[in-house]
């Protein structure tokens, strides 16, 4: 494992690196960012070490970056800095799950210690960490892509299989089926853990800037270019890019990119030096690359050397039985986010939502999930299947094999329950469970007295 680290976020360039100094002139070993927007790049699961913020900055604040560094691992500590003024923001913060904060203006050894006393309840949470992977216990990818359908067990099989190499690959899906949380975990599992994580939206990337953000520049390479500068694709050295939505980049940056991966090799803008480049890309895409290759959108090259691995996120209406499951989950996780009470959720709203079509995947699923928590409702959408062909018959069991299933998730897989709340006996519900293929080990633990 790699040393500890500070990661030293303040846009104030002489008190970053003042406090960077004095940090260091104490054992520590400091990582520095201007902003928090670029120290997210350092934020995985096994990030080894704390981070240092200031409370107030331009872009995103503290307190915001606090929150997304919690969304990837909560247990990473964070440690506010704070005007004289901030100290209510503070305690707000510490409520919100802030290891602790410093006034300005404070004295070295004062920071240093703070960082060292984080930096030791860091150690000890990866070190347990280590010892429950080494007594077999599982990586999370469960609880990050859920789902007990065979397409889903077959897409973590994939990316458990492909972590433990070097291998680039390319990750399809519609919208809202989680490319970019299948990208980020297969960093997380990956020896690349500790290493950046840059993530590259080839849609939104400025024309006039393209270059220089991805490759960097040197003094003077351009009007404006008043110092050198790391691009996103040095950022990332010993780590991991995503490339989001690849077939949106412009041509001209297709070929350049295509001789980075072939070569991993960059030059800055205004340099003949060559940079080596130790990277993983992950590129993702909801349109065909096929078919914009046969358009002339985008090259084949660059396609066969993307797809080493093809990995591909299956949308809701191809895993319909995992959607109770899923919105269950989504509920738990909103009602932390929004520091809610537990909720029950009931089989009504299960039946519902497990009847109707998600076009916007997980994403609307888990913004439904986020309504229901909020005490906003379920907004309308269209129900399940509404395809004029389907058989009156057909639509009656789809809707009683879905209210089955709900019933069983509500209550763990646990079967008097089920039918006790159904107005059925036992035996009718054995009955449409066998006729549905519902198997109640596959929604929970199951209740012994009904094995």
């Amino acid at each position: 494992m790699k040393p500890p680290v500070v990661l030293l976020v303040d846009d104030e360039d002489e008190l970053r690196r003042s406090t960077a100094q004095s940090l260091d002139l104490a054992g520590l070993a400091v990582q520095d960012s201007p902003s928090g927007e670029r120290a997210l790049d350092f934020i995985t699961q096994g990030f080894n070490g704390v981070v240092v913020s200031d409370i107030r900055m331009p872009g995103m604040d503290g307190m915001t970056l606090m929150g997304r560094i919690h969304e990837v691992d909560p247990d990473i500590p964070v440690i506010l800095v704070t005007g004289h003024g901030d100290v209510q923001l503070a305690v707000r913060a510490m409520r919100e799950g802030a290891y602790d904060f410093i006034e300005k203006p404070f004295t070295s050894q004062h920071i240093a210690e703070m960082a060292a006393r984080a930096i030791d309840r860091r150690k000890l949470v990866l070190e347990n960490r280590e010892l429950r992977a080494a007594a077999g216990k599982n990586d999370d990818l469960e609880a990050r892509l859920p789902g007990r359908s065979n397409i889903m067990v077959e897409l973590r099989y994939k990316l458990r299989a492909i972590a433990g190499t070097d291998a680039d690959a390319l990750i399809i899906g519609d919208t809202g089926t989680g490319k970019e949380v299948a990208a980020r975990a297969l960093h997380d599992i990956s020896s690349r853990a500790t290493k950046p994580f840059v993530a590259i939206n080839c849609a939104a990337l400025p024309e006039t800037l393209i270059e220089s953000e991805l490759f960097g520049h040197e003094a003077g390479a351009f009007p404006g270019a008043l110092r050198p500068r790391y691009g996103k694709f040095e950022h990332a050295r010993g780590g991991t890019v995503l490339l989001d939505e690849i077939g949106s980049m412009p041509a001209d940056l297709q070929a350049k990119l295509l001789r980075v991966i072939q070569d991993r090799i960059i030059f800055r803008l205004g340099s003949n030096e060559p940079i080596p480049l130790d990277v993983r890309f992950i590129a993702t895409s909801k349109a065909d690359l096929d078919a914009e290759v046969a358009a002339g959108r985008f090259r084949a090259d660059l396609l066969y050397r993307l797809n080493v691995v093809t990995l591909r996120m299956p949308a809701l209406t191809a895993r319909r039985e995992d959607v109770p499951l899923l919105f269950l989950q989504l509920v738990r996780e909103a009602t932390g986010r929004y520091r809610r009470e537990a909720m029950e959720v009931p089989p009504r709203i299960v039946a519902d939502i497990a009847r109707r079509d998600w076009p916007g995947n997980v994403r609307e699923l888990r913004n439904a999930a986020d309504r229901f928590v909020l005490g906003l409702g379920l907004q309308s959408t269209e129900e399940g299947s509404s395809d004029g062909d389907e058989r009156l018959a057909e639509r009656v069991a789809g809707f009683e094999k879905n209210v089955i299933q709900a019933a069983l998730v509500a209550h763990g897989g646990s079967l008097k329950p089920v039918y006790e709340q159904l107005g059925i006996s036992r035996k009718t519900l054995y009955e449409k469970m066998q006729r549905y293929g519902l198997d109640k080990n596959q929604v929970g633990m199951a209740d012994a007295s009904e094995q």
